[in-house]
C-alpha cells in the first residue's frame, strides 16, 4: 500500500481492535477461533486490526510457544480477503524488532505499532535510534503505552523528535493520563506534520472524550482520528457504530464505557486482569472456548467476574450479543 494512501485511511479514522489470542484448553493455539475472531472484527466493520500486541499476549514471542509469526499469518489470511488496514505489534531491543518487523512486512503488514517498553531506561535518543531503525522498514505506528502493563513515561522532547521521522504515519495514544496525552498532541502539532500523523486514542479510560475532544496549539487544531484499543477487541460492532455517529451528547455513554472498561481491564487490581477480562467477554459470546492465557498464572481477579456482570447487565446497549449470535455459526466455519 502507498504511503499517501494508508495516511489518507488512518487519517479519516476507523475502529482498529487490538486482536485476543485463542487457545484451547491445553493452552495451544485454536486456528478454527482465532480466524472466529479476524472475521468478527471485519464483519463489524472494523477498518484495520492490530495483531502481536498486548492484548495478543506478549509470551506468543517466547521460544517455547513460538506462535508469533503463525498468529500474524494467520489474521493476515483473513484481512486480506478485505483489504483492511494490517498492524503489527514489534517490541524488544532494536535486533528482535527489526527482526518481527521485517516478518511482519513480509507477511503484508501495512505498518509496526512500535513498543519502547524493552528499552526502559534508555535515553531518548536512543529511543529515536531505534523507531528510526524500524522505519527503514515499514511503516511506524508510534505507542505510547501506560507502565502499569509494561510501558515507560514518555516525555514530550521524544514526541517531537519522534514525529520528525519521515515514515511514522500514526500515534496510539494510550498512557491513561491526561497530561501525557496532551503532550503527545502538543508535540505533533508543533512538528508540522500534523496532517501527515493520525491520532489514536489508546486510553480504554476515556475513549469517548478523547474522540470528541479538539485540540489547538499555536494555530494548529487537531483531532483523535479514531482508536487502537483492547477495549475494542470486545462489543465491536457497537464500536463501530459510535465512532460514525459521535456527538457531544455522547459523554454520558462515554462515562458509561470507562465504567463498563474498568470490569473488564480490573483497573480495580492494577489492570491485572486485563487480557482475562477481555477473553472472559468474548467466551461468553462463544467466540472464544475458555478466557486461558499461555501463562496459567493470569486469569480473573477476585471479584470481577460479579463486576462483569454488573456492567452488562447495568448497560446492554454497550455489548453486540445480539450481532454475535446472529453470525457465530459462519465465523466459525
Amino acid at each position: 500500500m502507498e504511503s499517501s494512501e494508508l495516511r489518507r485511511r488512518l487519517a479519516a479514522g476507523m475502529v482498529i481492535p487490538a486482536h485476543p489470542l485463542a487457545l484451547t484448553e491445553r493452552r495451544t493455539l485454536d486456528e478454527r477461533r482465532q480466524r472466529a475472531l479476524t472475521r468478527y472484527y471485519l464483519d463489524a466493520g472494523a477498518g484495520g486490526i492490530a495483531v502481536g500486541v498486548h492484548t495478543t499476549q506478549f509470551e506468543i514471542r517466547d521460544a517455547r510457544y513460538g506462535l508469533f509469526q503463525p498468529v500474524l499469518e494467520l489474521a493476515a489470511e483473513e484481512m486480506k480477503q478485505r483489504d483492511a488496514l494490517r498492524i503489527a505489534g514489534v517490541c524488544g531491543d532494536t535486533a528482535k524488532a527489526l527482526k518481527e518487523a521485517q516478518t511482519a512486512e513480509g507477511l503484508g503488514y501495512h505498518a509496526a505499532l512500535v513498543s519502547l517498553g524493552a528499552l526502559r531506561d534508555a535515553p531518548t535518543a536512543r529511543l529515536i535510534e531505534h523507531v528510526r531503525a524500524l522505519a527503514e522498514v515499514m511503516p511506524v505506528f508510534g505507542f505510547y503505552l501506560q507502565p502499569a502493563v509494561g510501558g515507560r513515561v514518555l516525555p514530550f522532547d521524544f514526541w517531537r523528535e519522534f514525529a520528525g521521522i519521515p515514515n511514522v504515519v500514526a500515534v496510539k495514544i494510550a498512557p491513561f493520563n491526561r497530561y501525557q496525552t496532551i503532550d503527545v498532541v502538543r508535540a505533533i502539532a508543533q512538528s508540522g506534520r500534523a496532517v501527515e500523523i493520525a491520532l489514536y486514542t489508546g486510553n480504554d479510560d476515556n475513549i469517548v472524550a478523547d474522540l470528541l475532544t479538539g485540540f489547538e496549539f499555536g494555530g494548529v487544531r487537531l483531532r483523535i482520528a479514531g482508536g487502537l484499543l483492547g477495549q475494542w477487541a470486545v462489543w465491536t460492532r457497537r464500536a463501530v457504530e459510535m465512532l460514525k455517529s459521535l456527538h457531544p451528547g455522547m459523554l454520558m455513554l462515554g462515562a458509561q464505557l470507562t465504567d463498563a472498561n474498568a470490569a473488564v481491564f480490573d483497573a480495580a487490581n492494577q489492570f491485572h486482569g486485563c487480557i482475562p477480562g477481555i477473553n472472559e467477554v468474548l467466551r461468553r459470546q462463544g467466540l472464544l472456548a475458555g478466557r486461558w492465557c499461555l501463562n496459567p498464572n493470569e486469569d480473573l481477579s477476585p471479584g470481577q467476574a460479579a463486576e462483569l456482570d454488573r456492567v452488562c447487565g447495568s448497560y446492554p446497549h454497550l455489548t453486540d450479543d445480539t450481532f454475535v449470535a446472529e453470525n457465530l455459526d459462519r465465523w466459525l466455519r
